[in-house]
C-alpha cells in the first residue's frame, strides 16, 4: 500500500456460500452412517469399510475445497482502491484505482436480503469496464462506503488541481 493509503474494510464472501456444501456433507456422514447400521454379513465388513472411504474422500473434495476457496477469497477496499484476490492453488487480483471507478451498485434477492448479502456491481474506466462481486456480506453498507469513498477522491483530486 502506498505510504497516505488506508485499509477500510477486508471482507470473505458472505457465509452463505458455504450452506450448500455442509448441507451435502450432512448428507454424506448420515448416509455413511446408515451404511454402518446395516445388518452384518460375509461383505458387510468390506462394504462398511469401503463407504467409510468413500464418504471420507467425498467429503474432503466437497467441503474442504469450498472453505479453502472461500477463506482465500478477499475484497479489500482501501482510501485509494478496490483490490480483489482469489484462488486456492493459483491467485488471482484485480486492483481498481478510485479514480477510475463511475458507478457503484447493488444487487440483492429475496435470500440475499434475509441474510444480509448481495451483488455489488463497481463500473470503472477502462478495459474490463465492470466487476460483479458476488455474495458480499452487508453489499448496502459496503456499496455507500466505497461510493463515499470514490467521492471523497475525487474532491481531494479537484483541489489539487491547478
Amino acid at each position: 500500500m502506498a505510504g497516505d493509503e488506508q485499509p477500510v474494510l477486508l471482507l470473505h464472501p458472505h457465509w452463505k456460500t458455504l450452506i450448500r456444501p455442509v448441507l451435502v456433507a450432512v448428507l454424506v456422514v448420515a448416509i455413511a452412517l446408515v451404511a454402518e447400521a446395516l445388518p452384518s454379513g460375509s461383505d458387510a465388513a468390506a462394504i462398511r469399510g469401503a463407504v467409510g472411504v468413500v464418504a471420507v474422500l467425498f467429503l474432503m473434495v466437497w467441503l474442504i475445497v469450498p472453505v479453502l476457496r472461500w477463506r482465500t477469497t478477499t475484497y479489500e477496499l482501501t482510501t485509494k482502491r478496490l483490490r480483489t484476490r482469489f484462488g486456492v492453488v493459483t491467485r488471482h487480483g484485480r486492483d481498481i484505482p478510485l479514480t477510475r471507478i463511475s458507478d457503484v451498485s447493488f444487487q440483492t434477492g429475496v435470500l440475499d436480503r434475509l441474510l444480509g448479502s448481495g451483488r455489488l456491481v463497481v463500473e470503472s474506466a477502462g478495459e474490463h469496464g465492470q466487476i460483479v462481486l458476488r455474495d458480499i456480506p452487508h453489499v448496502e453498507e459496503v456499496q455507500a462506503t466505497l461510493f463515499s469513498l470514490v467521492e471523497d477522491e475525487q474532491r481531494r483530486i479537484d483541489r489539487n488541481q491547478p
